[in-house]
């Protein structure tokens, strides 16, 4: 493996593309992706042919590209356009074959991996643990499984049949291979892992504990503080929506929950026709994240979205979950989908644009209400109530989002000259 990757590491840059879009095709990656991934190595290829550089993929030959083309993630949405929507992530997986020879499974399935025996018999091991002994949540659960195998797939790729053959150069290299994924994704997947290695060494599986040599991940405060919308874009997106049609009545409704009582998307996904009390006027739930009951108040405003789409789209199913998919079958929507696509699309349909890079799918509606109350001088408690908080201490993450969101609109202070 080692010999295989030194070899795609001097790999000229040719020969590099052709051998990571054969790679795709032989993965069966969806033709419509290899297409964007060769239309952006193209690119990149022309760069390097003008300056006639010769070499193999270099870090510096990547951030060159990015800058000549003005490319950066950062920017507002709507700044990268066309192809250059896709230029970073394709560099991405292109520098990660360039460094290892193999690409990452979107998905994986410990079914279809080649891992060995042991080290199977120890991932259904930690499974049990998981579910029986800690009483972890499916959901949660399932999260730790697909971290462990991101880990377990990217040893066997390095002929590493045995615990104890693990070095610290794998774990730094392991967390290297994640560079493309985002800090926080990246911190979970680190914390996932290092619980699994401290498993395995009480477990009497690894001779030393391993899960101490795992590298950290910093994480910036700022990276903690909540996306916030402004009220007057909040106002905006809402009165885009089209509720003539179907999908606007449902997506009003849907958009509403988490906007004006602040639910998650599994709590908005998983809300049944026997949760809501039409006459008494509330919604009850049992919060998916903390298993807390709450219940919540439904207003004029909510009731009449929900009525309109129950009334004139909702069909008859046998699903008593409230939202469906309006195309057939028409059926609740699934784990992995967080809804995020409903509110990018009416994003892009009111022409709403951000002050600065921030998150904006439906949580961040979440974060949204809980800032506004928070300016609205609510207390903490009451917040912490109405979003279903367990300990304050997560409420008290909108006072940072409250102050960035101030200092962001803060006019410069005017020089005072000495008198």
């Amino acid at each position: 493996m080692k010999s295989h990757r030194s070899k795609a590491r001097k790999r000229p840059l040719d020969e590099l593309i052709f051998s990571a879009l054969s790679q795709l095709q032989v993965l069966r990656y969806n033709p419509r992706s290899i297409r964007r991934y060769q239309t952006v190595w193209r690119k990149l290829l022309i760069y390097a042919q003008q300056r006639d550089y010769k070499g193999p993929l270099r870090e510096q030959l990547i951030d060159d590209f990015l800058d000549h083309h003005n490319i950066d993630s950062r920017l507002p949405v709507g700044k990268n356009k066309g192809w250059k929507l896709h230029a970073e992530y394709a560099m991405k997986i292109l520098w990660h074959y360039s460094r290892f020879g193999y690409f990452e499974r979107c998905k994986q399935e410990v079914s279809h991996l080649k891992i060995p025996a042991a080290m199977r018999k120890s991932f259904q091991e930690y499974k049990t643990y998981c579910e029986v002994e800690r009483r972890l949540k499916p959901v949660t659960v399932e999260q730790y499984m697909r971290q462990i195998l991101l880990f377990l797939d990217f040893l066997s790729k390095r002929d590493i049949e045995h615990f104890n053959e693990i070095r610290r150069e794998d774990l730094s290299d392991f967390v290297y291979s994640l560079s493309r994924y985002r800090r926080k994704t990246v911190s979970t997947v680190v914390s996932d892992v290092r619980g699994y290695l401290l498993f395995l060494f009480y477990k009497g599986k690894l001779s030393r504990d391993l899960s101490v040599c795992l590298p950290g991940v910093y994480r910036p405060e700022k990276d903690t503080i909540p996306s916030v919308w402004e009220k007057e874009l909040l106002a905006q997106l809402l009165e885009k929506i089209d509720r003539r049609s179907p999908r606007g009545k449902r997506d009003y409704a849907l958009i509403l929950l988490a906007a004006r009582l602040g639910l998650r998307s599994k709590d908005i996904k998983t809300l049944t026709l026997d949760q809501i009390d039409w006459g008494a006027e509330t919604i009850t739930i049992n919060q998916s994240k903390s298993g807390m009951r709450q219940q919540l108040p439904l207003t004029d405003e909510i009731g009449t979205a929900l009525i309109d789409y129950l009334k004139h789209v909702r069909p008859e199913s046998r699903y008593r979950e409230v939202f469906l998919k309006l195309r057939g079958p028409c059926k609740p929507f699934s784990d992995e989908n967080h809804l995020h696509a409903i509110v990018r699309y009416w994003r892009s349909v009111a022409g709403i644009r951000f002050r600065s890079p921030q998150k904006h799918g439906l949580h961040s509606l979440r974060h949204t209400l809980a800032t506004h109350l928070l300016e609205e001088d609510v207390p903490f408690s009451l917040i912490a109530d109405i979003l279903g908080h367990a300990s304050m201490n997560t409420t008290m993450i909108y006072a940072k989002a409250s102050v960035e969101s101030l200092r962001e609109v803060a006019l410069p202070l005017p020089e005072v000259e000495d008198v």
